[in-house]
């Protein structure tokens, strides 16, 4: 099995997907090798990719492991919930400014609107106590006005021990049930398919990626990856836009 990160592993910044790569994916997946995505991505925003690569029916891993979908038809196979109330009572007095989301199955609740662009599918502005009233699989808190390094230095010791989270890309921080990662929703997809992790190569670049890296039997981090991601991999691959997926991919198929 093959499972891959998007966002860095499969597109660039602007989401932009090499035509090789894609080509080489898709071919992939008709030889009869699964192709998991497995990614932050709610399913929303990783629909179009898996639609973009012509993936046969099969499962994705999305929300950092709090939901695992068989598509199409779309299936909700999993999705890990928790109550959200005490995390978000942190956040809203270590950071006040920031914008708060949580997912609520395929659809976002937030405090106030996001970035354009920045969350796909159904969302409704409610209150704190609103978004704190029943389980959700998965929080995001972002400041779209802070520096990374401020943002940082805010969260960083909210001092979350019931959920795991994940500093991504710009003031965003995801925030989801403990022991509930990337690792976690593959562990539940080759328990279905019936293939042992060792026989799994995955490729990411992030932070959330690393309990997938070395749960795999083969974890490649992007060479543009931190020096963090990748030191827990097995190997480290060129940079994205020097083809580093494609070289590993075809090192292999």
């Amino acid at each position: 099995m093959v499972a891959l990160d998007i966002d860095g592993t499969l597109v660039d910044a602007t989401g932009r997907m090499p035509e090789d790569l894609r080509d080489a994916v898709r071919a992939i997946a008709e030889g009869g090798t699964p192709v998991v995505l497995s990614t932050g991505r709610s399913w929303i925003a990783t629909e179009p990719i898996a639609e973009h690569l012509g993936l046969p029916p099969g499962f994705s891993v999305v929300s950092n492991g709090a939901m695992v979908v068989r598509n199409p038809p779309l299936e909700i196979v999993f999705e890990e919930r928790f109550d959200p109330a005490p995390t978000l009572a942190k956040a809203a007095e270590r950071v006040p400014q920031a914008r708060i989301a949580v997912q609520d199955g395929l659809h976002w609740r937030v405090s106030q609107e996001f970035p354009e662009g920045e969350l796909q599918g159904d969302v409704v502005v409610e209150s704190l106590e609103e978004l704190a009233a029943r389980p959700v699989s998965r929080i995001v808190i972002r400041d779209p006005d802070s520096t990374d390094e401020d943002f940082l230095e805010q969260v960083g010791d909210l001092g979350l021990h019931e959920v795991s989270y994940f500093i991504g890309w710009s003031a965003w921080l995801d925030i989801a049930p403990e022991g509930i990662d990337k690792a976690h929703g593959l562990q539940r997809v080759v328990d279905e398919l019936g293939i042992a992790p060792g026989d799994v190569l995955a490729i990411g670049d992030g932070r959330n990626d690393h309990e997938m890296l070395t749960w795999a039997g083969r974890g490649v981090a992007m060479a543009d990856a931190a020096e963090e991601t990748r030191a827990v991999a097995d190997h480290v691959t060129g940079r994205f836009d020097d083809g580093g997926t494609l070289a590993e991919l075809r090192r292999w198929f």
